[in-house]
């Protein structure tokens, strides 16, 4: 069966979702949505990074009544939910009550629907019913590494006392500003509080996913922490978001802790630095671009997902997440209307992976 789809942005993971939708034979790319004027009317080969002498023969548009009159099967919406969450469940749901089921990695938070705001989830599911749709999320963290993954590692164990799943990230080559500097507070002198420092704005897109760990594997009752720590450079630094000054934060470590009775027993871990070298004391891996996952139990042992190599793991970090959501689109469009999480879904292989590329 080949699926109809519609790429929702052309960012770092639309453009990369670009590439793959023309690529598989299972998918067609039926249109494309852009935000700037630049980029309408432009073909989607230009836009996914391929040159004008390239053409997928479909046109980007900012026309969204006109993509949804197209009434494709799937949309891969990967359009930046960071600053714009509400405008996110918007358009999602938007789409579901036209009958367009939604893959998304821009609301963090609905890969597990169930640890997710309850008003949001409410109105969603209602759209889902109204148009016999589906939503899904997902990206490599949250996701995958310390959500979905760790589900499936735990067919391992006997007992669990407590799991870590540490990021350990440079940013230095991430390029979206707001993220960087807003949320995570890069580049602000120390006396400042970004977003992730008030209470709640980090547990809205990791408590769902230490939720659903919890919830998975019979946790009845569940406590939420949040920690975060800031170091400063001593030096200027020239990264993809723009310029951190010296006496500025160049380094953040931060938890979301899921405490099951009075012990911190889920544990999803950020440690970002824009140098290598700062904040030495700090969890280090060989190198960056690690997801290091830590059981302690019957059996414990040690798990690490390292990606590309050193000076390209962002880049294929991207490529991760961005497979996490087109790799499921059979699997959601075949999927009863409703929200739904990798752990509902089968496995979303990959379509001829070795004969691809």
């Amino acid at each position: 069966m080949t699926y109809r789809v519609v790429q929702w942005s052309t960012g770092g993971c639309g453009t990369i979702a670009l590439r793959v939708i023309n690529d598989r034979p299972d998918l067609e790319l039926a249109g494309v949505w852009v935000h700037s004027d630049a980029k309408a009317g432009l073909d989607a080969a230009e836009l996914a990074g391929l040159g004008s002498e390239t053409s997928f023969g479909v046109a980007a548009s900012q026309d969204a009544d006109a993509l949804i009159a197209l009434k494709p099967d799937c949309v891969v919406y990967t359009a930046s939910g960071e600053a714009r969450p509400a405008e996110c469940i918007d358009d999602f749901v938007r789409l579901l009550e036209s009958g367009i089921n939604v893959v998304n990695t821009s609301v963090p938070g609905l890969v597990h629907p169930a640890g997710f705001d309850v008003e949001a989830v409410t109105r969603l599911e209602a759209a889902c019913q109204r148009g016999g749709a589906s939503l899904y999320a997902s990206g490599i963290e949250p996701g995958f590494a310390g959500d979905h993954l760790i589900l499936a590692l735990s067919t391992l164990s006997n007992t669990i006392d407590s799991v870590r799943t540490q990021e350990i990230f440079g940013y230095e080559d991430y390029p979206v500003a707001f993220t960087i500097f807003d949320v995570f507070g890069f580049g602000k002198p120390p006396e400042h509080r970004c977003l992730m420092e008030l209470p709640g704005v980090q547990a809205s897109a990791w408590a769902p996913p230490v939720r659903m760990v919890a919830d998975h594997l019979g946790v009845e009752s569940l406590e939420i922490r949040e920690t975060y720590e800031k170091r400063l450079t001593d030096r200027r630094l020239e990264v993809a978001a723009g310029v951190i000054e010296a006496g500025t934060v160049g380094a953040v470590r931060f938890e979301t802790i899921g405490v099951v009775d009075g012990r911190d027993a889920i544990v999803i871990e950020h440690i970002n630095r824009m140098a290598p070298d700062l904040a030495p004391d700090w969890p280090t891996a060989e190198r960056d671009g690690t997801y290091r996952i830590v059981v302690e139990g019957d059996p414990s042992f040690q798990s690490e997902l390292t990606f590309g190599n050193a000076k390209d793991y962002s880049e294929h970090g991207m490529v991760a997440t961005t497979m996490r959501v087109v790799n499921a689109i059979p699997a959601v469009c075949a999927a009863a209307p409703g929200l739904v999480s990798a752990a509902d879904l089968p496995l979303t292989l990959p379509v001829m992976p070795f004969t691809r590329g």
